[in-house]
């Protein structure tokens, strides 16, 4: 399977994503190193092949959405199609957290209680962790149960920002 590796830039730096031959977001981070975004996928479904978007590539929806999230068109990154392979729980945690509301985080407490499974605050951390398609499945709109940010796999300063540009909105 050849997968189609493109970087864009951001107000957060560099950002790149990972998309299988029909345009599915694999992964996907605030880095421009390669085995980064291919380290995000177990190795079972890392692709075979990897292509790097040049200037001659045509213009695909994923960049597209990047950059109007970018610039204030917060709902952009909602109908990105993604793919991760993951359990039963993961996948619904992960349909959940692309249904949080821009600017009205939760709490891994509130997306357990989301997920109706109350007492499983740390499954909801690891569905969080393991999420590999950052901003299009918006793992950084829960926070710890104090508020504070907590971790973020591209850096809290990053989804301090992602909030921030969220909240004015």
């Amino acid at each position: 399977m050849t997968s189609l590796l493109q970087t864009v830039d951001t107000a957060d730096g560099a950002f790149t994503f990972l998309l299988d031959e029909d345009r599915r977001v694999l992964a996907s981070g605030w880095t421009a190193d390669r085995d980064a975004i291919l380290g995000r996928l177990a190795p079972a479904h890392r692709p075979t092949e990897v292509r790097v978007a040049t200037g001659g590539d045509v213009r695909n929806p994923a960049a597209e959405a990047v950059e109007s999230y970018y610039d204030g068109e917060l709902s952009a990154i909602d109908d990105v199609p993604v793919r991760q392979p993951g359990t039963a729980l993961q996948r619904e945690g992960w349909a959940a957290l692309r249904r949080i509301a821009p600017g009205l985080p939760l709490t891994y407490t509130a997306f357990a209680e989301e997920l109706g499974r109350p007492r499983a605050v740390r499954a909801a951390g690891s569905i969080c962790a393991r999420n590999a398609v950052a901003l299009f499945v918006p793992c950084h709109r829960v926070l710890r149960t104090d508020g504070s940010y907590g971790g973020f796999a591209w850096g809290v300063p990053v989804k301090e920002s992602l909030l921030a540009r969220e909240a004015a909105a």
